[in-house]
């Protein structure tokens, strides 16, 4: 099979094409004939090894795909790794079935970017209705699913973060109510304008340094700040337990990854987004698909912030 496999950590350019042997179902795992491969930020962490789990090589990258079992069936499913690849391994209970009116590219926004989003509101958040919500990166994969889904659960007021005005017009596209600039010198005070000169109930945040601190500083009592990322490679400032509880604010961390071992945190959510979408109350953006052999442009265009909503491989192309 065709594969991108690396040899050495490193930036977009270690992503190249190799003919390999397939992969061997065993363990109680099948192998998927993949059509389509999703590329999420955390394949840039994996690729250069700055991610919270350290990676091995060799290495394929890739953590989702859609394809076809070998009795047929249409699935979307997580890999862990070995995604960016013409078969894959994948597990039952990793594996969701797809309803003919979901295409490959809307399976894959919810996948790692959809049940991220859907995490973030219900499981490390607790949203509640008329809270506001800021969605930071909010044209990106999480952003443009976590504004839709804040929309439909109730939030009063949500403000969407993103660096460019098309980004910005999409995200209000998407149902926000506002749209803040994400290089606005006072980020605190912008956000805070935004909410109607109030503080804000939620944040999503996934940039770290600077973007976090102000963020923090902007949260109302009783606040949450949810963590799911650090696009800047930049860490925010240390966090002192003190002044958490003196505005009774909340910093909570978010990864997927522990949900892998708990799949009833996978089915229900998936089949809930896979609803959504099937009935036009979700529209997940599908912002750009490559070949394989281009996914080093794809990573490119990622970390160069580039890109909107989600960004996939044609497998076959």
């Amino acid at each position: 099979m065709r594969a991108i496999r690396i040899h050495e950590f490193g930036g977009p350019e270690v992503l190249k094409v190799e003919q390999m042997p397939d992969p061997v179902a065993s363990d109680g795992m099948e192998v998927v004939d993949v059509r389509t491969a999703g590329v999420n930020y955390a394949d840039t962490h994996q690729v250069d090894d700055s991610y919270l789990s350290r990676s091995t090589l060799p290495l394929i990258p890739g953590s989702e795909v859609v394809g076809t079992t070998p009795d047929g069936r249409r699935v979307a499913a997580f890999t862990m790794e070995g995604g960016y690849a013409e078969k894959a391994r994948v597990h039952p209970a990793m594996t969701f079935p797809l309803p003919d009116g979901v295409e490959d590219g809307q399976a894959l926004a919810l996948m790692v970017q959809g049940l991220t989003a859907w995490h973030l509101l219900r499981t490390s958040t607790h949203l509640q209705p008329g809270e506001s919500v800021v969605v930071h990166a909010a044209a990106g994969g999480v952003g443009t699913i976590a504004v839709q889904l804040a929309k439909a659960w109730g939030a009063g007021r949500v403000i969407a973060v993103a660096s460019t005005e098309d980004k910005r017009r999409l995200a209000l596209d998407l149902g926000a109510d506002v749209a803040v600039d994400a290089g606005a010198a006072d980020l605190k005070t912008a956000l805070q304008e935004a909410n109607e000169g109030r503080k804000v109930d939620i944040v999503l945040e996934m940039v770290g340094g600077s973007t976090f601190d102000a963020s923090l500083a902007a949260l109302a009592p009783f606040g949450r700040l949810a963590t799911f990322g650090m696009a800047s490679r930049t860490p925010p400032k240390l966090i002192n337990p003190g002044e958490l509880m003196a505005h009774s604010r909340a910093v909570i961390g978010f990864w997927l990854a522990h949900c892998f071992t708990r799949p009833e945190m996978l089915q229900g959510p998936m089949a809930e987004l896979l609803e959504m979408v099937a009935t036009g109350r979700l529209r997940p953006i599908v912002g750009g698909s490559y070949p394989l052999a281009d996914a080093a442009r794809a990573h490119e265009d990622l970390r160069a912030r580039r890109s909107t909503g989600k960004l996939v491989l044609d497998v076959k192309g």
